[in-house]
């Protein structure tokens, strides 16, 4: 089994990642989803756990050899940014959301020399707009940002079209189809359910995937 597949199936095994094709999730955004997302239940489980360390040491070392650093994202990346970059013996930092509203007012917190080569460490991938303000702050700071890494991605085409739109690279350990694929397999879904699965993905706000 490849590392897609198994991250797939530990995410699925652990109930990180569910999937309604029948009774829909409300996503905050307002979004109808047949799939809700939780990789923090990831870090209690430490067979898991290890394996998504590994596969983000592996990821790292094959398309960003050139790393110096690991930047977290506030809050969801911070735990694993910190776990890999130890794997790898790496500096390490993470970026707020916004800048405190105490003390120095950081927004960036860690060590970051300017030119640094930087790889941000998400857990899902989304539209990417939570991201975006990540690769910007570290931008401004002066570092050079090599990629983001994420556990999951939804695969949905607006997350494409901002990676691109900020000429930012990105890789997942898994994502949506394959998940979708593996979930099959273990008969977690039925074949009825992949046309909605599938249509979802196309475009989440035209809820008529719903009624396919």
């Amino acid at each position: 089994m490849n590392v897609e597949k198994k991250i797939a199936k530990n995410l699925l095994d652990i109930k990180a990642v569910s999937l309604r094709p029948n009774e829909p999730f409300t996503w905050a955004s307002g979004i109808k989803s047949p799939i809700y997302c939780d990789n923090r239940l990831v870090l209690s489980y430490p067979e898991k756990r290890t394996a998504v360390v590994e596969g983000f040491v592996e990821l790292i070392k094959k398309e960003y050899p050139e790393a110096e650093i690991l930047m977290g994202t506030a809050t969801a990346g911070i735990s694993w940014a910190a776990l890999v970059a130890d794997k790898m013996e790496l500096p390490m930092g993470y970026v707020r959301s916004s800048n405190k509203d105490h003390g120095k007012g950081n927004k960036i917190e860690g060590n970051l020399p300017k030119g640094a080569k930087v790889v941000i460490v998400e857990d899902l991938i989304s539209t990417g707009g939570s991201v975006k303000g990540v690769v910007e702050a570290l931008r401004e700071a002066g570092a050079e940002v090599l990629g983001v890494v994420a556990i999951f991605t939804y695969l949905l085409p607006a997350s494409t079209q901002l990676f691109t739109s900020i000429n930012c690279d990105f890789k997942t350990l898994s994502n949506y189809d394959v998940l979708v694929e593996v979930a099959k397999e273990m008969d977690y879904i039925q074949e009825s359910d992949m046309e909605k699965l599938l249509a979802w993905k196309q475009d989440p706000n035209d809820e008529s995937w719903m009624n396919k």
